[in-house]
Parts: C-alpha cells; structure tokens; sequence
C-alpha cells in the first residue's frame, strides 16, 4: 500500500516499502556513507535512491545488465529515504559542502525544478550527454528541464489512468467503453445514474489534497506557474474550471472525499467505490484485493469540456535520476544510465514483474513482456497502454514554490466544496504563494 509522505503525491512507485534491505552487499549501507573523495575508484558509482522493493532494486538490476559489458564496473546503492535526500541535498548545497553528495541520486519529479533553480551548481547538465532524451515521454522529461537544459533521467511513469470496476459497471448497464474519450460532463452524467442504480459512487479521493485538481489541470495544459515561475491562478480559466468540475463533482455524490490515505485505498479494496483516477502506481494497490482478480480495467481519463487543448491524459508522481557536480566519474554515470534506464528495453522488461516499475521510455511500449494481458485488469495489455498514455499527456510548469501553491490550491477547493466563492479563493492562493516568495 502506498501512503502520502507530504501534502502533496510525492511518490511514483507501484509499490512501496522502506523496509532495511540486505541485498549482496550493495544496498545495506546507512543513508550518507559515501567513500571519501579520492578514493572511490574510477569505475565505481554510488547511488542515493528509496524503497528497496521499487528504485533500489530497479538500480540494481541496472547495474547486472551494464555489467555484463563493464564486467568490473560496481554500483553502491545507499537506501536514503526522498526526506533525507532533500535535507542532505539542501545541507550540502546551502553548505558548499558538495562533496558529500553521491555521484547519482533519485529526485521527486515535482521537485527536480525548485532544486536545480535552488541549487544550480549542485547538479550536471546532461544536455550533451549522449543520452536520447526524445524517448521518453515529453511531459515526463520536462519535469527535468530548466532553461533549455536536461538534467534528470527520467524513471519511473506516472502517467495517470481511470480504473473502474466492470462488475458494478455492469451492474448498472455500462462497460469500460462507455468512459474512453469522454468529458468530466459525461463523467458525471454516467456517474449520476450508475450512483442511482447501485448506490456507489464513481470516485473517491482525499479531501484537503489537490492531486485530483492538479491531474485536470495538466489534462489540459494547465499549470499555476507562468514560464518566468510566477503564480498564474488569478484569470487562469483552465483552473477555475477544474475548481468548478470538481465541487459539481463532490455535489452530485459521484466524488465522495475521506479522510486519510488508508480510507482512501479501502474504497477501492473495499468495493465502496466504482473505480478511480490517479498515478498508474495506484494499480499496486487495487491488486491487494485479490478477490477483485478480473473485476478492474482501465482507460483514459476524463477531459475538460468546452477548453481549448484539454486532453483525456495527465500524469501524478514519478521521479528521475540526477548526476551530481560531486560525482567522481561523470562520463562512467552518463554512460551508465545511457545505456541501462535511457537505452535498455531489456532492462525494463526485467524490472517490470518483480517491481511494477512502468517504464517512461517509450521503446518498452513495443516489448513483449509489456503486451502481455494482465489476468487482474481483464486480460487487457495495460502496460503497454499506460505506455502509451505516457507519451499525450502536456507539459506543465513546476517551479520553486510549486508545493506551496498546491498547498494554497487545496485549501482554497475545500473552501469552494464548503460553499466559497471560487474567484476569491483562487485570489486567496495566489496572494499565499506570492507572500511566501516574498512579493
């Protein structure tokens, strides 16, 4: 099961445990341990990521496949929790201490802007590194991208899917095709009578979080930052109407809010629900409910109706590799993750049934293992087709202060479902995020 660390998702892993792992040797150091300067050797790499079950085993396995043509090439995977890889990060940059820092770490893919534009001297730029960037989805490398230059690659997807419950679909007279391609309009049309018919609602989601207003916004190439990083809610039609969908939503009883993370996860266990719309990460979790096997399939998302460049695709989570200015052999790193998470469809394919770790490079689409019909979701190939997902949905704009404004964002639709005025609240959020970047 997966749980929120922060206000905001910050994870993009299907499944999730930070549990100790003693995995040969490579991965049972304490976060921070690092050779000193100097004396690492020149073909060694040392790697700061989380989760043993999900990014330290997919580091891993990469390091076996690069092996097998750099038979003397050794990888130290240091288990260091995303909390503690911010407050190393931040301490070493604010410090000057660079050196303390691994030659490659995994950052939160919302977080991967503010650090680079915070720190820039902490990071490499791997414009000119050989890798290709143009096979990864575009939206996921943009998490990446500041001025013009890479400096992530990308993981782990993110991409967003709508899972339903084709047993109380059919309940109700419907099937999974009648939610492809539509609009939130028709969303909450079918929701509506399906709720009326069988007393479930469509969708549940926590309240006080903004993850669902954030992935319509992106649908539709939204965002609450301008290009130059300033807010950009106040006159943003995009999100005044993702506000509007979403309080019509939590009207009509299609939405229904909870608490916490956990009641969350038990709608879907639980059959309170007909379905969800989150990260593709979400699906580790529905696949807890065993008895649910062959109940569940997934589709596109809903999109705007009636605004110019709306989508049926969005993305929540995920994170991408970083090489820091410490590393001690930046063109070992470059090579290393050029030809393993940026150049190795057999690397995916071998991480992918052990981990869930869906691939943003765009050639595992094509693989075999990837067109297999998962039994859970209907016989469907969903990996390829989250895959595919990956590679529509828009651009958004992150920034230094984008979790402050997510933060000001959820506060404000709470203040709208209670009855607020939607123009004043957004007016609210935009002044709390320029007050905190001191305007």
């Amino acid at each position: 099961m997966k749980k929120k660390i922060t206000s905001a998702l910050l994870a993009g892993a299907m499944v999730v445990s930070l549990a100790a792992c003693g995995n040969s040797g490579t991965a049972g150091k304490a976060a921070g341990d690092k050779t000193g300067e100097g004396a690492q050797p020149a073909n060694e790499l040392t790697v700061w990521c989380w989760d043993p079950a999900f990014n330290m085993y997919a580091m891993e396995e990469a390091a076996k496949v690069y092996q097998k043509d750099h038979p003397d090439f050794k990888l130290n995977v240091v288990e260091t929790p995303w909390a503690d890889v911010q407050t190393k990060l931040t301490t070493a940059a604010t410090s000057g201490n660079l050196d303390s820092l691994p030659d490659i770490l995994l950052m939160q893919d919302n977080a991967f802007q503010k650090n680079v534009l915070s720190y820039p001297d902490a990071f490499k730029d791997l414009t000119g590194s050989g890798i290709d960037f143009t096979k990864f989805a575009k939206a996921k490398t943009a998490y990446s991208v500041v001025d013009g230059k890479n400096y992530g690659v990308p993981f782990d997807n993110g991409a967003v899917v709508a899972c339903y419950r084709t047993d109380i679909l059919k309940e109700a007279g419907y099937t999974v095709d009648d939610f492809k391609d539509i609009t939130w309009n028709q969303y909450q049309t079918i929701g509506e009578d399906i709720l009326a018919k069988t007393g479930k609602p469509m969708l549940s989601c926590q309240a006080g979080e903004s993850d669902l207003i954030m992935m319509m916004l992106q649908s539709a190439g939204g965002s609450l930052f301008d290009k130059e990083g300033n807010p950009s809610m106040v006159g943003n039609d995009k999100l005044k109407k993702v506000m509007e969908t979403y309080a019509s939503l939590v009207k009509s009883s299609v939405l229904v809010e909870v608490n916490d993370w956990d009641q969350y996860v038990g709608t879907l266990t639980n059959s309170t629900v007909g379905g969800t719309i989150n990260g593709c990460w979400i699906m580790a979790s529905i696949q807890t409910a065993e008895d649910q096997s062959g109940k569940w399939a997934i589709t596109d998302i809903p999109k705007l109706e009636g605004v110019d460049g709306a989508t049926n695709y969005s993305n929540n989570g995920g994170s991408s590799w970083a090489v820091t200015k410490a590393c001690r052999n930046p063109e070992l790193a470059q090579d290393f993750l050029a030809k393993t998470f940026a150049g190795s469809t057999e690397f995916y394919e071998t991480i992918l049934p052990k981990s869930g770790a869906l691939a943003a490079y765009l050639p595992a689409a094509d693989s075999k293992v990837y067109a297999e019909p998962q039994e859970f979701f209907g016989g469907e190939p969903v990996y390829s087709l989250i895959t595919d997902f990956a590679s529509k949905v828009p651009s958004n704009n992150t920034g230094v202060y984008y979790y402050e404004a997510r933060d000001a964002v959820a506060t404000a639709i709470t203040n709208v479902v209670s009855g607020g005025d939607i123009d004043a609240e957004i007016k609210t959020a935009e002044d709390t995020v320029n007050f905190a970047m001191g305007k």
